[in-house]
């Protein structure tokens, strides 16, 4: 039984990292976890990102470039008021401008930058670095 999805397909990628592999394959699948990954992509730290359908519901295999040292899901979802950013990038990320945080912000799903630039508060998702 899976109780995050977008927790194990972000395992599922930092494990297929760590060994080596070109590709990963991720289900079950949901519009969260295509958001995330195509904000990974967008950040150059996965390559192509491709969903194929089958019988069991579908899956996404993601085409690795060994640019991840880590990356999870944060729980719980924080809520973030739009001049508290720093406290969070300092619990997270490593250092000052590596690595992103994905947050949830009533215009969709973005980096911890650009909310900021934004002016937006939000939800916390995942970082990766």
């Amino acid at each position: 039984m899976l109780n995050d999805p977008l927790a194990n397909a972000l395992s599922a990628i930092l494990n297929a990292e760590k060994i080596g592999r070109k590709e990963c394959e991720i289900r079950p699948i949901s519009k969260v976890i295509k958001k995330v990954l195509s904000v990974m992509k967008d950040n150059l730290y996965i390559g192509d990102v491709q969903e194929v359908k089958d019988s069991k519901g579908g899956l996404i295999k993601v085409n690795l470039l060994g640019n991840i040292n880590d990356c999870s899901a944060i729980k719980p979802r924080f809520s973030v008021k739009k001049d508290l950013y720093e406290k969070f990038e300092k619990r997270f990320l490593p250092a000052k401008g590596m690595g992103i945080i994905i947050v949830s912000t009533p215009q969709g799903i973005m980096t911890q930058a650009d909310a900021k630039k934004k002016g937006l508060g939000c939800r916390l998702l995942s970082y990766c670095y």
